[in-house]
């Protein structure tokens, strides 16, 4: 048998499968985008409430209209491919055509509660459909406008005390401040990155971090936007770690142009803090993400970025992914810091979150030692709304035992 005979059965297995794959990806894209908009078109525009048929046709040709925008403008903003401004300008349309018909699906579904509620007290339709019509559609105007408000607003600062067994006196109230999920995007938020700076140089920080996702594109397409970070300012230390959207392609760039503003980028590696005699480690390892991304030299090692330190001495981990915690309580670290989850960002997706991560925000404890903070990140991934969950700048006030 010839090599190209023996190749050939690999070859035609290839090709079937990604035969598969472009007919499997589109029908379900499809499938979910029609739940998504039926439920809500049937809930506002029809279910026994005997709109008028103008009414009814133009609800149907927007919801239609939105229907095959929605595939059309993720695809065309997100695919992978030369950066421009009509690029940006679908991913704009995409991204809030997302969030809103998540919102709009998430009530229409709540509405058969007060769908039932009224049927028990005895409304009958055309009145209690209605009743469920209207009401749907005006939260989900208010919780669309009030979402877009706290996505845009300068994030709360939330106050955390973690007290940690092994710290040494002298760095009892190191103030520790996250900022992570920045998302810089196709959303221009240069406004938005001079306010956040502003609000993380009036809490004084001792320790800043960037605990990844800093930007959805590269270096030169997100510079303006990013800009601010190099003067947002730290007593003791700057450190940056990678999150899995870096590793869309860009990593090592914004680890090298973190570098050259003046933050430690920690690409498994650590920084060894001194106050007298007393020492705090902070290390910091690459997404989760990075190895299976096929960046060379890439891939989370926290034995690597460990190496050479003093075990007695206290541990101050950065890794974007909560669900890294595993490693860090095999490796004795004090507390690990993590953003990743956004706190859901719109309601209820928090639970979809949970079933990939430990957890979704807050201090928590793993194993008998190690602690861990996840900050509901301070930007905003693809929809511009965050309904439930805000954003925040983190102050970890490290207390020690």
């Amino acid at each position: 048998m010839t090599d190209r005979q023996t190749q050939h059965p690999d070859r035609s297995a290839s090709q079937h499968g990604s035969r598969r794959r472009r007919i499997v990806v589109p029908t379900v894209v499809f499938v979910v985008c029609a739940v998504l908009f039926a439920l809500p078109t049937w809930t506002v525009v029809f279910a026994g409430a005997q709109w008028t048929s103008a009414a009814q046709v133009v609800g149907t040709a927007v919801a239609v209209a939105a229907f095959l925008a929605l595939p059309t403008s993720m695809y065309l903003g997100h695919r992978p491919g030369p950066e421009g401004r009509v690029k940006d300008a679908w991913a704009r349309v995409g991204d809030v055509l997302l969030g809103l018909v998540w919102i709009a699906f998430v009530w229409s579904a709540l509405s058969l509660l007060l769908r039932l509620g009224l049927w028990f007290a005895g409304v009958d339709d055309p009145v209690r459909s209605r009743i469920v019509s209207v009401a749907t559609a005006g939260i989900v105007v208010v919780l669309a406008l009030w979402g877009h408000y706290e996505a845009m607003r300068t994030p709360r600062v939330r106050h955390t005390t973690v007290r940690i067994d092994r710290l040494g006196a002298r760095f009892d109230g190191l103030r520790v401040v996250l900022v992570t999920d920045t998302h810089f995007g196709p959303l221009d938020r240069t406004t938005w990155s001079h306010r956040l700076t502003d609000a993380v140089n009036a809490l004084e920080p001792d320790v800043l971090a960037h605990v990844g996702d800093i930007a959805d594109g590269s270096v030169g397409r997100r510079r303006e936007q990013a800009a601010p970070l190099e003067s947002m300012l730290a007593t003791s230390a700057r450190v940056y770690v990678t999150g899995n959207h870096e590793y869309f392609g860009e990593a090592q760039e914004w680890l090298d142009h973190m570098e050259s503003i003046g933050w430690n980028s920690l690409h498994n590696r650590h920084v060894v803090l001194h106050r007298g005699d007393d020492a705090l480690i902070i290390a910091g390892v690459d997404d989760a993400t990075a190895k299976g991304s096929g960046a060379p030299g890439h891939g989370a090692d926290l034995p690597r970025a460990l190496a050479g330190t003093d075990p007695s001495t206290p541990v101050l981990l950065l890794a974007h992914q909560p669900k890294q915690i595993g490693d860090a309580v095999r490796a004795g670290v004090d507390l690990q810091v993590s953003g990743h989850t956004h706190g859901g960002q719109i309601w209820p997706f928090s639970a979809l979150v949970r079933l990939d991560q430990p957890v979704v925000h807050g201090l928590s404890s793993h194993g008998s030692r190690t602690q861990l903070y996840t900050s509901r990140g301070s930007g905003f991934w693809g929809p511009p709304f965050r309904v439930f969950a805000p954003s925040e700048i983190s102050v970890l006030t490290l207390v020690a035992g």
